[in-house]
């Protein structure tokens, strides 16, 4: 794409309905919030799936590791799609599938076919990352871009933090097949949303349905070292959300004897501490930059992972499981708001290509850990180390990134991506 044509795409993206930060803040937490809500509504589930299908333990486990491999891998095609065709189309159109996975769930007759619906439903629901932090993209910049990704994460933790009670309870009183008939009325709220409040943010250009430009893309963001430090920063941080998913489930129901219900209720106080280092965070930010949150936050995870790690030593309670859980995940609200902003910054042209890839590394991250516990047969002894494994990743990439000044610049170049070059006011500087 040529400098002109690139300024022509600007310009009509900046004519563009706006909505408010609001909106774009309530839709992109809904959008986001359709994965985590189909993770966590099931997992008060999983006991009950083994028993009602007659199978082991680890064929339910695949329902669980083959939805978060949809989930992980589908975005690098979502985002993409939604560069070409618009955020709109895209995030409809892959909610829909959302829904119809979800009612092939709802009547599976065999594992296999749970199985397979759900990798689709985890497909569906990975245009939801994708689009959401594109569209935050395509309309703030800086700490106001910051100040969404914030607010999007307070209405982010409210659904993931009802969703395992409200599973545990739908379980309890309607069997395991209601968890998902509350995905499809989800998913039908979210469509209906979509269709009446989502206004598109980009001009569409069908150009870029082109595997030769879609793979540079990718190449580009790869071998880009500002983009791969603050991704494996988010990676390390927020990935660990999904890695726990897939181990808490064990340690609390079958080690220490939760039913569905009270693991559930449990489960709140991961999402609550996220919660409310979220408001703590919008609070903060009015005074400072979010920016000069970043370390404060992975000094809790450090602190949250050394915790973790002391579960190696003695008897496991369901206090000394959560307490570390929950100031692990309060540090992660402090990270996500700039790190999130800092790695889309300098892609605008291929923003739905570099939020994809972003929530690839996210995703792939807690999949990856997620498959290595199954490999333990301590599932706690794999949260002692898997987990801080993953906060020393955040930690690791964020001081590689402070201590290379050129980090700080907007890469590529004008070499690497067609366009104009870019100038600097959208990072923070050093001193930042």
């Amino acid at each position: 794409m040529s400098t002109a044509e690139t300024n022509v795409d600007r310009q009509a993206s900046s004519d563009a309905p706006k909505m408010s930060m609001r909106r774009v803040s309530l839709l992109g937490a809904l959008f986001i919030a359709t994965g985590p809500i189909g993770m966590a509504l099931y997992t008060p589930a999983m006991a009950e799936v083994v028993t009602a299908y007659g199978t082991t333990n680890s064929l339910v486990k695949m329902t669980l590791t083959l939805y978060f491999a949809g989930f992980a891998t589908a975005q690098l095609i979502a985002g993409p799609l939604s560069d070409a065709l618009g955020r709109r189309p895209v995030i409809i159109g892959f909610m829909m599938l959302f829904v119809a996975a979800s009612l092939l769930a709802l009547i599976a007759p065999s594992i296999e076919t749970l199985i397979a619906a759900r990798f689709v439903q985890g497909v569906g629901a990975s245009a939801g990352v994708a689009i959401s932090r594109a569209l935050v993209r395509d309309m703030f910049e800086g700490d106001e871009s910051s100040k969404i990704m914030n607010l999007m994460g307070i209405i982010l933790a409210i659904a993931p933090a009802m969703a395992p009670a409200l599973g545990g309870m739908a379980v309890t009183h309607a069997g395991w097949h209601s968890v998902f008939g509350l995905m499809m009325i989800f998913g039908l709220v979210v469509i209906t949303l979509a269709i009446w409040g989502l206004r598109e943010t980009i001009v569409p250009d069908r150009s870029r349905l082109n595997l030769n430009a879609l793979g540079r893309s990718y190449l580009t963001l790869l071998t880009n070292r500002h983009f791969m430090a603050t991704t494996m920063t988010i990676a390390g941080s927020i990935g660990a959300i999904y890695a726990l998913a897939t181990i808490l489930p064990f340690i609390l129901m079958q080690r220490l004897g939760l039913s569905p219900t009270v693991f559930g209720l449990w489960m709140l106080s991961q999402s609550g501490s996220f919660f409310v280092a979220s408001l703590l965070v919008r609070r903060l930010m009015k005074n400072q930059s979010a920016y000069r949150l970043v370390t404060p936050g992975l000094v809790v995870i450090m602190i949250g992972s050394a915790l973790i790690l002391s579960l190696l030593f003695g008897e496991i309670s369901v206090l000394r499981v959560m307490v570390p859980v929950g100031v692990y995940t309060f540090g992660i609200a402090f990270v996500m708001p700039a790190m999130s902003t800092a790695a889309l910054a300098p892609f605008p042209q291929i923003a739905g290509a570099a939020s994809s890839l972003m929530g690839f590394f996210q995703m792939g991250a807690g999949l990856f850990v997620g498959s290595l516990a199954a490999l333990f047969g301590n599932p706690v002894i794999a949260l002692a180390v898997l987990i801080p494994a993953m906060g020393s990743t955040a930690c690791l990439s964020y001081v590689y990134y402070r201590r290379n000044p050129h980090l700080t610049e907007p890469e590529p170049r004008k070499d690497a991506i067609s366009g104009p070059p870019m100038g600097r006011s959208w990072m923070p500087t050093q001193k930042d």
